[in-house]
């Protein structure tokens, strides 16, 4: 047989996975640089741009002032006329303060001028809980940006996932919301010491199982995982599916997946409206109802602001009690 290249893995933190993806890239491409709140001096808000300002200067590496309205809009000016920003929201929260230029100019300058101008940009940083934060820090926004036609919408779920789709989503000619977890920065795994590349749109299979189907993204993946490895101890298993990226949705590996186990259950944390849980609900439905021995049941957040008290925050989440009713739900053993 001939030789085989070993691939050399290391375990990094989530954090560490994104600043070897942004820096891999900067080296790469000199039109790439960073923007936003507490990335340069104070080395990232969590830390994910720790070293970057030494390595490539105050001109690519860019502390701005707290305006998200403002920095927001000049960086897509800038990929606009050919430069490559990412550009780094403390919380996504924060993001709503810039939402008409995301929408209104990123996510629609192709289109309204013909195919003349790009926006290659990429915007990131955490998004959802992350503990005791209260309502306004707290929001799952990933539906809301998946809803904008022109956008791509990534939600990693840990570090060698979040490195090989950022370098992707920084290389795309198009504008890319890049949603991460507060929860997970200090999350350790493997990842390659060699480059990679993770194609947007395809969703991985995270576990293998013949009864049931179960979808999630982002820090849900470790709460169904959670479930369905006590679901193993009662003979019930799981197919647990990673979508990755949420726009756009890799409707044919669920289905797929479906036509296998003939029951699914999705998971994540966003309020039950409108939310990507419902778009997969239909498009299964639409696409592979014939194959369905059960009604599809979602696992999602309560349907109010999040409280803060720590006992109402853990009632509000998903959790590994609801994953598992919804999974004897649809397997007609609960």
């Amino acid at each position: 047989m001939p030789n085989q290249k070993k691939i050399e893995m290391r375990q990094i933190q989530f954090r560490e996975a994104l600043r070897e993806a942004m820096s891999e890239e900067m080296r790469r491409d000199e039109n790439i640089f960073l923007i936003g709140e507490e990335v340069a001096e104070y080395n990232g808000a969590y830390k994910v741009s720790q070293g970057m300002l030494d390595e490539f200067g105050a001109k690519r590496v860019i502390d701005t002032p707290i305006a998200e309205l403002g920095f927001t809009g000049i960086s897509i000016g800038a990929s606009m006329a050919g430069l490559r920003p990412i550009v780094e929201f403390m919380t996504f929260n924060f993001s709503l303060v810039a939402i008409d230029q995301i929408i209104n100019s990123a996510a629609k300058m192709h289109s309204m001028s013909g195919g003349e101008f790009f926006c290659p940009i990429v915007f990131r940083g955490p998004t959802a809980s992350a503990g005791q934060l209260g309502a306004q820090h707290s929001n799952a926004f990933e539906n809301w940006y998946a809803n904008t036609a022109g956008l791509k919408v990534i939600v990693p779920s840990n570090p060698y996932d979040a490195k090989g789709l950022l370098k992707s989503a920084i290389r795309d000619d198009n504008p890319v919301v890049f949603m991460e977890s507060e929860q997970m920065y200090g999350m350790k795994w493997d990842v390659p010491e060699e480059e990679y590349l993770i194609e947007i749109g395809k969703a991985n299979i995270a576990k293998e199982g013949s009864d049931v189907t179960v979808v999630s993204f982002g820090k849900m993946m470790h709460v169904a995982q959670d479930a369905a490895n006590e679901l193993a101890k009662s003979g019930v298993e799981v197919e647990l599916i990673d979508l990755r990226t949420v726009r756009p949705i890799d409707y044919d590996t669920v289905i797929e997946s479906i036509k296998k186990t003939n029951r699914l259950v999705i998971v994540e944390e966003a309020w039950p409206l409108a939310s990507i849980s419902s778009e997969v609900a239909y498009m299964v439905q639409r696409k592979a109802f014939d194959y369905l021995d059960a009604p599809i049941v979602r696992v999602t957040s309560h349907d109010v602001p999040l409280p803060y008290a720590a006992t109402l925050v853990d009632a509000y989440l998903p959790n590994v009690k609801r994953i598992i009713e919804a999974v004897n739900q649809v397997t007609y053993k609960g």
